[in-house]
């Protein structure tokens, strides 16, 4: 079960993240320019920048929840309790 700590983990960094790559994408892109499938898009600035910023901050926090979930312990990862020494007698 994810906490309340470990989704601040993930979503965070990944909001950080995924506003900075915006910054870096449309200082070289346009999104007037935009085009689908060979079309003008027909969006306007801020929705393009809305969707965009939405995909790279869902993107951001994929990768930052699969690093929580390899940085969890194998006993914390199945809900286990880690056996005491003392049980085994």
């Amino acid at each position: 079960m994810i906490t309340k700590q470990r989704l601040f983990w993930i979503a965070w960094p990944a909001f950080l993240v995924a506003a900075v790559l915006e910054l870096m994408v449309f200082a070289v892109l346009d999104p007037d320019m935009l085009s689908l499938f060979g079309k003008p898009a027909g969006w306007s600035r801020q929705a393009v920048y809305t969707v965009t910023f939405l995909i790279f901050w869902v993107m951001m926090m994929v990768s930052s929840a699969l690093t929580v979930l390899l940085a969890m312990s194998p006993f914390e990862l199945n809900q286990l309790q880690p056996q005491d020494s003392s049980d085994a007698s």
